[in-house]
Order: structure tokens, then C-alpha cells, then sequence
């Protein structure tokens, strides 16, 4: 399962004296246990799914990328520079990212699925991409390539 591979790493990196490795290893099993009380409070069941630890995943890498944005943008490379590194860490337990091609591809046919017309039905068509992309792209690259793709289609 994810979560022991997630803690053979930590240790092996507390071993190494890998410190990025080792606080991003730390920060992600928090919120790995943060996520399983929230579980056990609603559903009585503890442990994650692979699933649901990517989700978390996902979302402490998108918290990175966008503490990496905000950091270049007040000139404090430094920073950037260990979201970065962590950045790489939290990679290494995400599944392939598709590439935008197969995003485009993956858009147009759900658009032609729920025969989308206008920007206004952005929604329907995300609810038919996400949980085919789930863990597999990032949601605001998504909407963004839905977004153009109905907007080019009006054009």
C-alpha cells in the first residue's frame, strides 16, 4: 500500500540525513492522518485507500506549486527553490500526469458526449472529464483546456 511505501521512504530518509525528503515525507503523513480521522468521524473506517492518499497527495503538491508561484512573484527565490525540491518529493507518489494532448483528446469527446455548446456548460463538461483524470491532471488545467476548446467550438 502507498502509505507504508510513504513511511519505508521517511525512515530511509531520516537514515540518509535527507532533510527535504524527510520534512515533505513528515508534512505528507500528517496530512495522510488528518484525512483518515476526518474518514473515521464520517464513515467509522480508518484506513485510505491508494486513492484517497493521492488525493491528499495532490493536493500538498498543488499547495507547493502555488507557494512556488507566490514566492517568485515577492522575490524570495530561496523559498521557491525548497517548495521546488519538495515539489519533486510529493511527484515520486503521483501516478503518470497525462499530457495535454491527452487532455485535449479527453475534452473533446466528453464535450461531444454532453453535446456542449457554450462556456456555459463548463460544468457538465468537467463532471464527465474528473473522474476519468482524477489524480491524473490537475483540475485547473482542465477547466482551462475546456474553457478553450468551447470557446474556439463558438468561434
Amino acid at each position: 500500500m502507498l502509505k507504508q511505501t510513504i513511511q519505508k521512504d521517511l525512515f530511509q530518509a531520516v537514515k540518509e540525513g535527507d532533510e527535504i525528503t524527510r520534512s515533505t515525507l513528515r508534512l505528507l503523513l500528517a496530512g495522510i492522518l488528518n484525512k483518515e480521522k476526518e474518514k473515521k468521524y464520517k464513515t467509522s473506517k480508518e484506513e485510505l485507500t491508494d486513492e484517497e492518499i493521492i488525493e491528499v497527495i495532490f493536493s500538498e503538491a498543488k499547495k507547493r506549486k502555488e507557494a512556488i508561484i507566490e514566492y517568485k512573484r515577492g522575490g524570495r527565490e530561496d523559498l521557491s527553490d525548497k517548495e521546488k525540491a519538495e515539489l519533486e518529493v510529493l511527484q515520486k507518489y503521483l501516478p503518470e500526469q497525462l499530457s495535454e494532448e491527452e487532455l485535449k483528446k479527453i475534452t473533446k469527446e466528453a464535450i461531444e458526449k454532453v453535446r456542449a455548446k457554450e462556456v456555459k456548460d463548463i460544468g457538465r463538461v468537467m463532471a464527465e472529464i474528473m473522474p476519468e483524470v482524477k489524480g491524473k491532471a490537475d483540475g485547473s488545467a482542465v477547466s482551462k483546456i475546456v474553457k478553450e476548446l468551447l470557446v474556439s467550438k463558438n468561434e
